[in-house]
């Protein structure tokens, strides 16, 4: 029955007995331990016992293999990416050659996760296409592949076709909801991203060795990450819209505009450049969304800490700019200096004396506040100190 339905099994405790069914009509029974009474009774049925190291049907786990584990983060990745439309299918292998499918809905995933048993393997995919007759243009000229359809009582089917037989995948589908094709070829075989269901205590102990997904390095990446952590990496480019990406070992990374520097700047161009090296430090670790991002300026000293000791001090700054509320003056004569407001109501009171753009102009330093980043001036106050 193993065999007619194309799959394999092992029975085991680990170190001590394995029983593996293959794929031919070959049973492999092995033992870690001594067990010469076996031995015995083997050799008096004829039989040839042999000393291996594993049977071929076994599964060496590699320590270095990515196996990602379908828990609450890989769930809220799912329902992101359905929300999204850029998933919509998910593949549950429960034994090998042996699958079942689920179309997915955000209303749909938590029923869906309830009902998979532990140690199944999961693949996601893009949803399935409600265009049948598009589906089956698609169909390649040779070859085999997989066909999965969901009829109209909601049921999903999958099958593999021979692609000359156009007549048999045109008969499963007729009348499908919806339908897609897929590879049934590892090198093409490739889905949005992978998990293994852990068992009821939460650890994975399914030994499946699949071929890890770009969407699964990333995850495997960015568990070695930390916030606080401080990383090097290399400018990649620079989004019109202001984003930093860099790369951090394969992975980009992002630098929003106010984590690039204490000053005020006008684009990222004023503080990076694409191809420079960086040193930066982690905020923030978004494996539902696989996202890192990075403070280039958490790394420096707030020079406006230095300013605090100066509150109640009359500087002369030069205008930048005049707005409804007042006018900024720049009280540092330094590159990205920073600048402060002068309320409308803290100028002076003769509208002759209404300062222009690029004046020098005479402020005491009111109040500095960090965190809103903020510099409060006045100009009245200065002036009847003289």
């Amino acid at each position: 029955m193993l065999r007619g339905s194309g799959a394999w099994c092992r029975l085991e405790a680990e170190g001590a007995f394995a029983v593996h069914v293959g794929w031919d009509q070959y049973l492999y029974v092995g033992s870690g331990r001594p067990c010469d009474e076996a031995l015995t009774r083997t050799r008096a049925l004829g039989l040839f016992p042999e000393r291996l190291d594993a049977s071929p049907y076994d599964v060496e786990t590699d320590t270095n293999s990515i196996q990602r584990p379908a828990d609450d983060d890989f769930w809220a990745a799912l329902h992101q990416a359905v929300a999204m439309s850029r998933a919509g299918v998910l593949e549950e292998t429960y034994l090998e050659g042996a699958s079942r499918w689920h179309r997915l809905t955000c209303d749909t995933i938590n029923t869906v996760r309830a009902g998979i048993s532990p140690r199944a393997r999961l693949a996601v995919w893009p949803d399935l296409s409600c265009d049948i007759d598009a589906v089956l243009s698609a169909l390649p000229t040779e070859g085999l592949v997989e066909c999965v359809w969901q009829d109209k009582d909601g049921r999903m089917h999958s099958a593999v076709a021979d692609a000359d037989e156009f007549t048999e995948p045109a008969a499963w589908m007729s009348g499908a909801e919806a339908a897609a094709l897929l590879s049934v070829y590892a090198d093409e075989r490739v889905p949005l991203f992978t998990a293994v269901m852990p068992d009821s205590d939460g650890v994975v102990r399914a030994r499946w060795q699949t071929e890890p997904t770009p969407s699964d390095l990333n995850w495997a990446f960015l568990t070695t990450l930390h916030r606080g952590e401080i990383v090097s990496g290399t400018v990649t480019h620079i989004a019109d819209f202001g984003v930093t990406f860099v790369d951090i070992g394969g992975f980009e990374a992002m630098i929003n505009v106010p984590e690039l520097s204490w000053r005020p700047i006008n684009f990222p161009t004023d503080v990076v450049s694409v191809g420079q090296e960086i040193t930066a430090e982690i905020l923030d670790v978004d494996l539902t969304r696989e996202r890192v991002s990075l403070s280039l300026k958490a790394l420096h000293e707030d020079p406006m800490q230095s300013l605090t000791g100066q509150i109640g001090r009359t500087i002369v700054g030069r205008v930048t700019e005049l707005v409804p509320l007042g006018a900024f003056v720049r009280i540092e004569e330094v590159e990205n200096g920073f600048e402060g407001l002068v309320p409308r109501s803290e100028l002076a009171a003769e509208p002759s004396e209404t300062p222009q753009l690029g004046d020098a102009l005479l402020v005491k330093i009111v109040d500095i506040d960090l965190v809103r980043r903020r510099i409060a001036l006045s100009h009245r106050q200065a002036i009847s100190e003289l």
